[in-house]
């Protein structure tokens, strides 16, 4: 039914396509951020399941929707060797971007996780806020860059079936993900509302672009699209192993945030199979 509509209510060109999902993903980012207006104080186990929960969905929407159609739809040879390319380049992109922007594993704890072996050296955020409240932003809009990519090289591929379900699957996990960098940045010391309005926009401006010019380049060049497609979700793999990985396990709610990852898989999964 969604796909069958799609096409009628925004027409055929997959650009377009690209521009709707990067706004739909950005608008779920946004209701993520707000609602801490109404859930003021959730628990670090809460937290630590919801972001679970999005890494479940963004592992499962890899390769349901990236790597196997990749490798299976539009390698023309049938090789898997343009989509672990990409895989790669996306994973290097990260990892040294990471270099250049340095990771902020406080997403929770208002405390930034020091690289030192000593606990004691872990330095409050309170002690360096500015400074600590730029990088978490970088930071936080480096690892949304994937995600917008991703819509956008889906709708490029001109495959709704595969798109429409990528597209709620990522908007699915910006949900937990927005309110999670907003209750990181009160934790910092922002304002509530402020932030809350701010991490919307700060969303949109990074995914709906990339998210256009992810439809564009692979309807351009068309023997981009098994890179690309491995690219984002190489990308996307980076990031919930380095980042939302280790950050639901360091408080003891380990249990609770692997079930939110079984959890969100199985709703990509239904996603996948319900909507292709």
């Amino acid at each position: 039914m969604v796909v069958e509509q799609f096409p009628k209510l925004f027409g055929t060109n997959p650009v377009v396509h690209g521009l709707v999902g990067g706004l739909v993903i950005a608008a779920l980012n946004l209701l993520g951020a707000s609602l801490v207006f109404v859930w003021r104080n959730p628990s670090e186990r809460a937290l630590d399941g919801a972001l679970g929960f999005a890494a479940g969905v963004m592992l499962a929407a890899s390769f349901t929707s990236l790597i196997i159609p990749g490798i299976e739809t539009y390698t023309p040879s049938g090789s898997p060797f343009p989509v672990l390319i990409g895989m790669a380049l996306g994973a290097l992109f990260l990892d040294r971007s990471d270099m250049l922007v340095p990771h902020a594993h406080y997403l929770l704890s208002g405390k930034r996780r020091s690289d030192a072996a000593n606990p004691s050296d872990t330095v409050p955020v309170a002690d360096e806020r500015l400074a600590g409240v730029v990088l978490f932003i970088l930071a936080i809009t480096l690892h949304n860059m994937p995600e917008g990519l991703a819509v956008g090289v889906g709708f490029g591929s001109g495959d709704l079936e595969t798109a429409i379900p990528l597209m709620l699957a990522i908007g699915i996990q910006n949900i937990p993900e927005g309110l999670a960098v907003s209750v990181a940045a009160i934790n910092a010391g922002l304002d509530r509302r402020f932030y809350a309005a701010f991490v919307g926009v700060r969303s949109g401006l990074v995914e709906i672009p990339l998210a256009i010019l992810g439809a564009y380049a692979v309807q351009s060049v068309s023997a981009l699209l098994p890179y690309a497609m491995g690219f984002a979700a190489g990308a996307m793999l980076f990031v919930i192993s380095d980042e939302i990985v280790p950050e639901t396990h360091t408080r003891g709610h380990e249990r609770i945030a692997t079930l939110g990852t079984i959890f969100g898989a199985i709703v990509m999964l239904y996603l996948d199979i319900s909507l292709g």
